[in-house]
């Protein structure tokens, strides 16, 4: 029952209800077969997004093409997609087996063939024993799974899912990560994926559309965005801890010149080390033990900054430490803009760290 994913693309997307727009200007590939995560905070525009694609909203401008198509103009009926939403959307009063089988009813496809697909789908998903069972008598993670049967039955390139685990608890949502990104390589069918949650992106997707304020900051692997963020907002986003940025003037007598510039240094918390003869110094301000690690909050000047350090480690409040890195662990930003800049980066970490 392998389907063939489409690529989709969208092209400059733009869509207000009032200023400023909901989505503005989005450009995007997402590769066929592969697994797409929509990622960033509640209002950046990730749910319009994926409602444009489905055919649920309209843009203002721009275009989207599944596959070589453009659908821009069609009704979700016409776009060849499946779709699962946040609320699982069962019937209360259809079996577990109507519910999965409900679209090919409508759509008339002979009883043999319903049968058939949907012995293979429940097998698939583990749940040929509660097909007789109605969704009250499910599981939270079951009627998500019926919920998965009914777009996978349908056997569409293109699958769309709008933050699908947030009514599970914990323990569910790590258990349903793995399940839907196993479903999705074993089928091959296009996913396109909404969440807040940058666990579930980074653990699940082959790309990252990273989003805020209706723009895509940054599209890219997991890997990538986490080591090359391309913005102060996709260096703070991704990572727990986030990264942290801290302006040149907070290195003192090092930073020489570039406490003029409007750079903003950015070094995970979990390549720093509270070490002698680093470039700079600090005062601990609070150290939280959390078992295998300990965050220790720190001030240099008017900044404040994270070092994750060992959980067995000793370290007092108003305690003077040394913070020590290496220089190709550090990124450099500009302050205004936002903008990564590589080009001076090797400078930069010369006069911070004493050496390229």
């Amino acid at each position: 029952m392998t389907s063939n994913g489409k690529s989709i693309s969208l092209r400059k997307i733009t869509k207000a209800w009032a200023d400023p727009p909901a989505v503005d200007g989005v450009d995007l590939e997402i590769p066929a077969g592969q697994f797409t995560a929509l990622l960033g905070p509640s209002g950046c525009g990730k749910s319009t997004t994926l409602r444009i694609i489905a055919g649920l909203e309209y843009p203002d401008s721009g275009a989207v093409v599944i596959g070589d198509q453009d659908v821009t103009s069609l009704p979700p009926a016409k776009r060849n997609i499946a779709m699962v939403f946040q609320s699982y959307a069962l019937f209360p009063h259809l079996s577990v087996a109507e519910n999965i089988t409900f679209g090919l009813r409508t759509r008339r496809v002979p009883q043999t063939e319903r049968t058939d697909r949907l012995s293979r789908v429940a097998d698939l998903l583990e749940l040929t024993p509660y097909l007789d069972r109605k969704p009250s008598q499910l599981s939270g993670g079951q009627q998500q799974r019926v919920a998965l049967g009914r777009a996978i039955i349908a056997e569409r390139p293109v699958c769309l899912m709008d933050e699908p685990l947030s009514n599970l608890d914990a323990r569910l949502r790590h258990e349903m990560r793995s399940e839907i990104r196993a479903l999705q390589q074993k089928l091959g069918f296009t996913m396109v994926y909404v969440t807040h949650d940058q666990v579930e992106a980074i653990t699940m997707a082959d790309q990252v559309a990273l989003m805020n304020k209706g723009h895509v900051e940054q599209a890219a692997s997991p890997r990538e965005i986490y080591e090359r963020p391309a913005t102060v907002f996709a260096a703070r986003f991704i990572g727990t801890p986030p990264m942290n940025l801290i302006p040149a003037a907070a290195f003192g007598a090092k930073a020489g010149g570039l406490a003029s510039r409007d750079f903003l240094i950015g070094i995970r918390p979990e390549v720093m080390t509270l070490s002698q003869g680093g470039p700079m110094e600090a005062t601990v301000v609070e150290a939280e033990f959390l078992g295998s690690e300990t965050l220790v909050t720190c001030q240099a000047g008017d900044s404040r900054f994270v070092v994750s350090a060992p959980g067995g480690m000793s370290i007092n409040r108003g305690e003077a430490v040394t913070i020590g890195f290496k220089p190709e662990n550090m990124h450099l930003f500009d302050g205004e803009t936002g903008a990564r800049c590589d080009g001076e980066l090797n400078s930069v970490a010369a006069a911070l760290c004493g050496k390229q």
